[in-house]
């Protein structure tokens, strides 16, 4: 072995990784899982592990969202390239937070038993399923105004002609000289 190789050795340690995103995000599991994939990839560390931690309400709003999906990783990484990878997840528009830690306290086949990437999988073709069965049924949520209800045709010629002729109003009505009281004259006639 070479000095630089004994050297790299001894910085490499494996790591913890909690990463919090969105619902509105988790939409498209695979595309999240894709991105953190590339994350470690720029940091140039090796994922021993990933999972589905939970998927919870927040103890309070972050960018407006009051529920989010955690995603654990275990992974080796060069202790020089951690600062880069936390600067990456800052930037991204994907992951809401993320806290790295490292973990001496597991060995690297306890970190390799946890790995769920393969129910990470079937879960985002799932999610992705669903995702296009709400926009064929339209349940998508839309923003804007909400639309005008349509205002009720009016009735055909032939429905009022068999209606029951009722005077509209009871001036225009025909007054008998029954329908007076003694003394009052009916509408329109001069008083005698």
């Amino acid at each position: 072995m070479t000095d630089t190789q004994t050297l790299q050795e001894i910085r490499t340690s494996t790591y913890e990784a909690m990463f919090l995103v969105s619902q509105a995000a988790a939409t498209d599991l695979a595309g999240v899982i894709d991105h953190i994939n590339h994350l470690f990839q720029r940091a140039g560390a090796t994922v021993l592990a990933m999972s589905k931690w939970d998927e919870r309400r927040l103890a309070f709003e972050i960018d407006k969202q009051k529920r989010g999906i955690f995603l654990l990783t275990y992974f080796t990484a060069n202790r020089d390239a951690i600062g880069g990878l936390e600067r990456d997840c800052n930037l991204s528009e994907i992951l809401m937070r993320m806290l790295v830690i490292r973990a001496d306290h597991l060995t690297e086949e306890e970190m390799r038993a946890t790995d769920g990437r393969e129910e990470l999988a079937v879960e985002a073709t799932l999610r992705a399923e669903k995702a296009a069965k709400a926009v064929q049924k339209d349940e998508s949520v839309s923003i804007g105004a909400p639309v005008a209800e349509q205002k009720p045709e009016p009735e055909p010629e032939a429905a009022k002609a068999n209606a029951p002729d009722a005077p509209a109003d009871e001036k225009s009505a025909p007054q008998t000289p029954q329908d007076n009281p003694p003394g009052d004259s009916p509408a329109g006639d001069p008083v005698a």
